[in-house]
């Protein structure tokens, strides 16, 4: 068996309504106001990209539960990012996983890093994105 690193997984409560978030995490104009410019619909099986750092992303739409659970694979390595919404009455718990990490010592192609070294500088900055970019996005 694989010694595969750990999910990221990072929950926030935002004081927003369920359909706030959800237009904001599944709509290329939300997603770009609070993560990254891309080309994204809301439509299974949508190819799309997200201009990341490192160039384009190339991702594809896997899974949509409205108004609860958008998956998508992310580039080329096997990531697998799910946004997970639990509505709270007037607040919504926004949970993001991002899976399919390879083993520590494996080089990531595209950034030519270990695995490891990406794992921990994406869960750092998956941090600002949802705590201050996904924040502000919805709450003001």
């Amino acid at each position: 068996m694989e010694n595969t690193l750990p999910d990221i997984t990072q929950t926030i409560v935002l004081n927003a309504p369920i359909q706030k978030v959800w237009d904001t995490v599944t709509t290329s104009e939300g997603i770009a106001s609070w993560f990254m410019p891309n080309d994204f619909k809301l439509e299974l099986g949508h190819e799309f990209h997200i201009q990341s750092p490192f160039g384009p992303s190339p991702c594809k739409v896997t899974e949509i539960d409205a108004p609860n659970k958008l998956t998508f694979i992310w580039d080329t390595d096997g990531w697998v990012v799910s946004f997970i919404l639990k509505e709270l009455g007037d607040q919504t718990e926004f949970t993001l996983i991002h899976g399919g990490w390879k083993e520590p010592e494996a080089i990531i192609p595209k950034a030519n890093q270990k695995s490891a070294i990406i794992r921990e500088t994406m869960s750092q900055g998956w941090v600002g994105i949802i705590q201050n970019g996904l924040r502000k996005a919805v709450e003001n």
